[in-house]
């Protein structure tokens, strides 16, 4: 008997994810990436517990976890250095079930490409989708090699997805969020420092260790939409982050212009009707599209492959009807997801002084009174676990194991 036949469009995070997933269920799976290689933007990615047990699922949690860089003491800083916020690596495994682990994106990428059949993959492969099928015809797909048919299109294509446009032609897509991002990756600092993320007026910055010894460091700024520096990143990011406690100044002058990733920041404020139309899903920053303030952008991604693929598992009649399942499932939790990330992305971006001293004072004394205060932000998130019975991962069995086989 044929295996069924999905098409993923975009070859990011969660494409390959669900690519992964349906392919270890038994369907036949082809990925069309625009790029002509798989080379991730976006520098690196943290995967909180939610996501690495959904990777458990297709066998790659443990890879992930064996990655996690960040031991002992974290939290979150004021410009000048004072501590705001403190807790550490040991208390947010304790209540999560596992470690927080921050990879470069092209690792993930490598990771979950390895498992893909040979020829699955396909770069330089722009596609568009010409028909999102229905329970009684395929889905079908154009490329520069002629139409694809497929019975499941996911549509995996990012923030500003072509898929999304055509399931929803009259949705208002992603808005912008008021601020934009810098990213960098460099080699080791001599300067050891505790991982953190900073928060000023209108501004923040993060700066986080990774496994192999070197460091990702992140920034976001209010700016107009489409703004550029008159010279370049590295000289805006001085500007802006100059003068702020260390190591951000030892960061600043080991990094070059070429170094610096910039994006404008949008974010889906108006969720979807659905997450499906026909034989087409969507997923990822295609369906809803968060502020990174939470850092749980491509751990949805991840969650929603899994579920996707469990889905198309359970013998449904067809792929519509996993799809209504599916949309059940993700829409409610993302929309949720997308709007605490807004929330705090307004908190992070404050601009007035009484408003920002009021915030840091309120964060001081909630931290004091209530140490776990940072982490609970994170309940109903980073305690998620996949819809499914068993796991790949062969360690921490007892807290990765789904609540209703407890």
């Amino acid at each position: 008997m044929e295996h069924p036949h999905a098409v993923i469009v975009g070859a990011g995070i969660g494409g390959l994810t669900a690519a992964v997933a349906l392919h270890r269920a038994g369907w036949r799976v082809t990925v069309l990436e625009r790029a002509a290689s798989l080379e991730p933007v976006g520098a690196a990615i943290s995967l909180a517990p939610n996501a690495q047990r959904a990777l458990d699922v297709i066998g790659l949690g443990d890879e992930v976890r064996a990655l996690a860089a960040w031991q002992g003491d974290g939290g979150l800083r004021a410009p000048g250095g004072r501590w705001l916020s403190r807790t550490d690596s040991q208390a947010a495994a304790r209540r999560f079930g596992g470690p927080l682990a921050l990879l470069h994106r092209a690792t993930l990428a490598g990771l979950l490409s390895a498992h893909l059949p040979d020829g699955a993959l396909r770069t330089g492969r722009a596609a568009s989708l010409t028909d999102p099928g229905a329970a009684d015809r395929p889905a079908l797909v154009a490329t520069s090699d002629g139409e694809i048919e497929a019975d499941l299109v996911v549509g995996a294509d990012g923030i500003h997805s072509a898929v999304r446009r055509t399931l929803f032609p009259g949705h208002p897509g992603p808005a912008y969020t008021g601020f934009t991002t810098w990213r960098v990756v460099i080699p080791a600092l001599e300067q050891p420092f505790a991982p953190h993320e900073t928060w000023g007026r209108g501004r923040l910055w993060g700066t986080q260790p990774l496994k192999d010894g070197r460091i990702y460091a992140y920034a976001a700024a209010l700016a107009p939409a489409g703004s550029r520096a008159p010279d370049d990143e590295k000289a805006e990011l001085r500007r802006r982050f100059g003068d702020w406690h260390a190591p951000v100044p030892g960061i600043l002058a080991a990094i070059t212009p070429e170094d610096v990733l910039r994006h404008d920041v949008h974010h889906m404020t108006v969720p979807l009707p659905a997450y499906h139309r026909g034989r087409t899903a969507l997923l990822g920053d295609a369906a809803h599209a968060m502020a990174p303030t939470l850092g749980q952008g491509g751990n949805q991604a991840v969650e929603d492959a899994v579920v996707l693929a469990h889905h198309l598992t359970q013998g449904r009649p067809n792929p519509s009807s996993a799809l209504a399942a599916y949309t059940r499932d993700r829409l409610p939790r993302t929309t949720g997801i997308v709007r605490r990330s807004a929330r705090t992305a307004r908190l992070a971006m404050l601009t007035g002084v009484p408003a920002v001293a009021a915030r840091d004072l309120g964060i001081t004394a909630v931290s004091r009174l209530a140490p776990s205060a940072l982490l609970r932000g994170f309940d109903g998130i980073a305690d998620w676990r996949p819809p499914v019975r068993t796991y790949a991962a062969q360690t921490e069995r007892t807290n990765h194991m789904p609540r209703e086989a407890q």
